[in-house]
């Protein structure tokens, strides 16, 4: 299904498919009377819930987008995401705001098989990027959400695009449902950016645990406080890069073994840059450590993976993880972001 949003016409559009009949339906709500429409959220890091947001919110949230990403009217763009989560809603928003031509996928591992023509604008999960890498060059500009990109995915992207003719940028995502998609890009290619930058008109403080929060009336009317450890861009010195962090973490995550804080996502980043797996590395009750660091990995032991974890250079011996534990699948949402807590109980 391709829709130009220069010259919408929902009731000539032909639905071949469940996905395209919800498309369609979300249209037809998008141009109603209504001021709002239904949020799910993904559940990744609490229980799932619906709740109601403005049209006007996500057109702000999609003009700024837009604008960072210099996308133009009659640009094309590529919806392959779950439109019942707002990073699927955004795009039809996104399509509404700047008038783009948008080409609908049905949401899969491989959103770019039928792909064969140069698209401006696209987002993916790091999972759909991963089974994607022969034809991201397609992509001119991409943004990857839902999941921390890993170190190993990076690198491919890098050698991949590195022997491309095409210009491309791909950008890491930092945002959740209650911000409308993201409120951060960082670059990874061609650039490869340590700093999220926010967009405009959006505000980042940090509260007593040195965790985000986020001020953009424009988006969400309330200060949003989050679990998220960051580190910001400047130094008391330099006051001038207010709008750059660095994610280092969920507060509700860190593992406290032997009076020892451990930042897991950071562990886990380094592993993925040779360990092609899912993993997390997560905490089990302890009478001396109080917790036990453990690594899970999903998928079964061999002995190349064994060889690549003899490898690991840890930052220091607290990090060296005190049990591998092998997961043969690790529970997902329906978007497929891995449910953490979900592992950590099955462990």
């Amino acid at each position: 299904m391709k829709i130009d949003f220069n010259n919408l016409k929902i009731n000539q559009l032909n639905a071949g498919s469940i996905f395209e009949k919800k498309i369609i339906f979300f249209l037809e709500e998008w141009v109603s009377d209504s001021k709002t429409v239904k949020i799910q959220t993904s559940g990744s890091t609490g229980t799932p819930k619906i709740f109601e947001v403005e049209k006007n919110r996500m057109l702000n949230s999609a003009k700024m987008t837009c604008n960072f990403l210099g996308l133009k009217l009659g640009n094309s763009a590529l919806l392959c995401l779950p439109i019942e989560y707002i990073s699927g809603k955004m795009m039809i928003a996104r399509a509404f705001e700047r008038k783009l031509k948008l080409i609908v996928e049905e949401p899969s591992l491989t959103p770019l098989k039928k792909i064969n023509e140069k698209i401006d604008f696209c987002a993916m999960t790091p999972l759909q990027v991963e089974n994607s890498l022969d034809k991201i060059h397609l992509i001119k500009n991409l943004i990857i959400g839902g999941a921390a990109v890993s170190e190993n995915l990076k690198n491919k992207i890098d050698e991949i695009l590195k022997a491309s003719p095409t210009e491309n940028r791909i950008f890491e995502t930092y945002g959740m449902s209650e911000t409308l998609s993201h409120i951060a890009l960082k670059q990874i290619f061609p650039q490869k950016e340590e700093f999220f930058t926010v967009l405009e008109d959006v505000e980042i403080s940090l509260d007593d645990r040195n965790c985000l929060a986020i001020f953009a009336p424009k988006l969400n009317p309330e200060r949003l406080q989050t679990n998220d450890i960051v580190e910001f861009g400047y130094s008391e010195s330099d006051q001038s890069n207010k709008n750059r962090f660095k994610f280092l973490g969920r507060y509700d995550y860190v593992i406290n073994s032997g009076g020892v804080k451990i930042f897991p996502e950071k562990i886990e980043n380094l592993l993925k840059k040779t360990i092609d797996k899912e993993l997390i590395f997560a905490g089990k009750p302890d009478e001396m450590l109080g917790e036990k660091l453990v690594l899970v990995i999903e998928g079964k032991e061999s002995d190349e993976i064994n060889q690549q974890l003899s490898k690991i250079n840890y930052e220091n011996k607290f990090h060296v993880p005190k049990k591998i534990i092998y997961l043969e699948k690790f529970p997902r949402s329906d978007n497929g972001k891995v449910l953490r807590k979900e592992v950590v109980k099955l462990i």
